[in-house]
This record gives structure tokens, sequence and C-alpha cells, in this order.
């Protein structure tokens, strides 16, 4: 593995990594409603644990409505069980054939509360994305001392992993950023 080919594991790494925090923010919600909310929620239904997007139609008519209707009517109560058991803290209604869950508005504790968990999340992140640098840089002085490059060569490839670390870890920034101003939005 010369040092090319760790520099493009290192940004494919950095980049599942930025993708990992996108989909953790799209389950935290908002005032508003949106189906990345509850498309993630496991199920216990047909033998095993199913994500509810798998099982149901998800739909977002207005702001503050999210609408499941599942493929199969059958799995109505666990689809319900799996929502009221979830940290979400919505009250699911039935009618049958279909789940509504209204969306309360957000208190301003609730959302300062949020915040706090998107820092988190975005902390977690930048430290995996340092977490590369490290294992890249391990990589570029391995093949440093068993003489597959140069001095000079490891030392350009550690500056361009650190440049990728530092644009990753913007990236990680701005997500956290807009998300940030997403849930203090009234």
């Amino acid at each position: 593995m010369d040092a090319d080919e760790i520099l493009l594991e290192a940004e494919e790494k950095m980049e599942k990594g930025i993708e990992v925090l996108q989909a953790e923010f799209r389950g935290i919600r908002t005032g508003r409603a949106s189906t990345g909310l509850v498309e993630n929620l496991k199920v216990n239904c047909y033998g095993s644990q199913l994500p509810l997007k798998q099982i149901a139609n998800i739909t977002v008519p207005e702001a503050q409505l999210i609408i499941i209707k599942p493929f199969d009517p059958s799995t109505l109560k666990e689809i319900e069980k799996a929502i009221l058991q979830s940290e979400l803290g919505f009250a699911p209604n039935t009618d049958g054939k279909v789940i509504r869950i209204p969306i309360p508005p957000l208190s301003e504790e609730t959302r300062k509360k949020l915040v706090h968990q998107i820092k988190e999340l975005s902390e977690e992140a930048k430290i995996a994305i340092r977490n590369v640098r490290r294992d890249a840089n391990k990589h570029i002085d391995k093949i440093e001392k068993d003489s597959i490059i140069s001095e000079d060569v490891a030392d350009k490839a550690k500056k361009d992993v650190q440049k990728l670390t530092n644009e990753y870890e913007e990236k990680a920034d701005e997500l956290l950023s807009k998300k940030t101003e997403e849930v203090m939005k009234i």
C-alpha cells in the first residue's frame, strides 16, 4: 500500500463518518415533522427487528404531522408499540389502517437539550475523523520505516492527511451549525 492509497482510504472513512453524522441528525427532531424521525425505528415483526421504512409508507402531509401506513395492516400494533417504546415521546393515534403522529412544538428547554445532543454527536464524528487520521499516519510511518516511501513523501502524505482531517472536521462543524439553527428556530 502506498501513500496515495492510504490517503484515499482515509478520505473514504472520513466521508463515511460525515454520512453517519448526517443520518443521526436526520433522526433528531426539530419543530417540524420529518420522516427521518421514525424511519429507522426498529419494529418487532415477522420474527425479527425491521426498520419502520421497510414495512410501512411514511409521509409528512403537513408540518406537524407524520402518517404511517403499514404495507401489512397486521403490523399496525407492533409499529404503534415501537413508537411508544422509543425515546421520541410521541403519542400515536391509530384508526385501524394508519397511524397519525402529531408533532408537538418544542419547548425552549427541550431545544437546549437537543442542541446539547447534537453537539455530542458532532464531537463523536470529529473523534472518529481524528482516529482515521491517527491510523493513516501509523500506516505512513510503517511504509516509511519499511523503506517503501521516502521521508519527504511521508511528510507530504502526513500533511495531506492533516488537510483532509481539517476539511472533514469543518464539514462536521457546518452540519452542527445548520442543525443547531434548525432546532433553535421557532
